[in-house]
């Protein structure tokens, strides 16, 4: 089992705080109409509890259904004129003009409450594009995959975004199964049409090319072309650091080509932990113009029970409120996980804990494991 995690914001004492703080927040309007009639009906008449009253259809407004936020200003209406009969002040001009200004409240509120749904609505669809692009561009492997169990998540460093320049792929293939894991320089629409240029290229090598080595040389090449067709800066300097890690059938080993990425792990099932530190440094992907090494895949046992993890730098570069950067390694280091998934969980859990929530950098994470 994986070491115990201390209650954090996505942690079950979190969630716990989220959903009470969720229900005070739907009955508030419902408070603020007794507050502020008990207020109305309590004091002299030089008190009013008019502002209490008409706050709360503006605040259902964002909270509730049009149904809901038109019912909130009838019932704070109707218990303001209630009072008012009651005190004998509804035809005072001071009480008629309680009651305008909260019965304008109520039309204003659900005014409001139309325009927050048609938003709402809007940024749904958005989503739901995002959501298919990213299925598009960065699919979701499937769990087990000859024989291994596979994991792959995306953590992006802004809300709401689904897919940045950060990439993973895995490709069963004749000569095992092939992994990649990579980084795009630079943000928006450029970078993810530079990682769906790399995966494209990657799924297509991984089934014809004999060799890893051959696999790099092919994204190498599919990079230099996308550069041609790029104007401006990206022209010149655009590069992507990656990793690329093949298991053959029925071998218990791994190969690994690194490309000026963060170098993969290995987890063994006693809790022993291995950084697979490139044997010759390399230049990232599309930087062929800059110097030609040839590849050299680097052979590590995978034995029974281990997990290979690979990462992009949004992990390893977390940072705490006094700039220490978080460690995989030193925070993976002695223990144990029962499965890819768990492993991954733990470690998104842990970076948001580590920098307070305030990521600054996409993060994406591959773990295969071989039961």
């Amino acid at each position: 089992m994986g070491d115990a995690v201390p209650p954090g914001p996505g942690s079950g004492a979190g969630r716990l705080r989220v959903s009470y703080t969720r229900r005070f927040v739907r009955v508030l309007p419902a408070l603020l109409i007794v507050a502020g009639s008990l207020y109305e009906y309590l004091t002299p008449r030089d008190f009013t509890g008019g502002p209490l009253l008409t706050a709360a259809p503006l605040v259902a407004a964002p909270l509730y259904a049009l149904r809901g936020t038109v019912l909130t200003g009838v019932v704070a209406v109707v218990a303001l004129v209630a009072i008012h009969i009651r005190l004998d002040v509804a035809l005072q001009a001071e009480g008629v003009t309680e009651v305008i200004t909260v019965a304008t409240a109520a039309v204003l509120a659900a005014v409001i409450n139309v325009v927050v749904r048609r938003g709402d609505a809007r940024l749904a669809s958005v989503r739901e594009i995002a959501e298919a692009a990213q299925r598009a561009v960065l699919p979701q492997p499937e769990e087990r995959i000859d024989g291994l169990d596979v994991a792959a998540r995306y953590e992006a460093a802004q809300e709401d975004a689904f897919i940045g320049g950060d990439l993973y792929a895995v490709q069963d293939s004749p000569c095992g199964v092939r992994l990649v894991v990579g980084d795009v320089r630079g943000k928006g629409m450029g970078a993810v049409a530079a990682v769906a240029v790399v995966i494209g290229a990657f799924r297509e090598a991984a089934e014809q090319e004999a060799t890893l080595e051959a696999v790099a040389g092919r994204l190498e090449r599919a990079l230099a072309r996308e550069g041609t067709r790029r104007d401006g800066l990206d022209a010149f300097e655009g590069f992507t650091t990656a990793v690329l890690a093949e298991i053959p059938h029925g071998e218990e080993v791994v190969r690994i080509v690194n490309r000026g990425h963060p170098p993969p792990l290995l987890l063994c099932a006693d809790g022993t932990l291995s950084t697979l530190d490139a044997g010759e440094p390399a230049l990232p992907l599309g930087m062929g113009e800059l110097g030609m090494w040839p590849d050299r895949a680097q052979e590590t046992d995978f034995p029974r029970g281990a997990t290979l993890l690979l990462y992009t730098d949004g992990l390893s570069e977390a940072r705490d409120e006094r700039g220490r950067f978080y460690d995989p390694a030193a925070a993976l280091a002695g223990r144990t996980f029962p499965a890819p998934e768990a492993l991954l969980a733990t470690l998104a859990e842990e970076v948001r804990r580590h920098s307070g929530g305030g990521m600054t950098d996409d993060m994406a994470l591959l773990a295969v494991r071989r039961p």
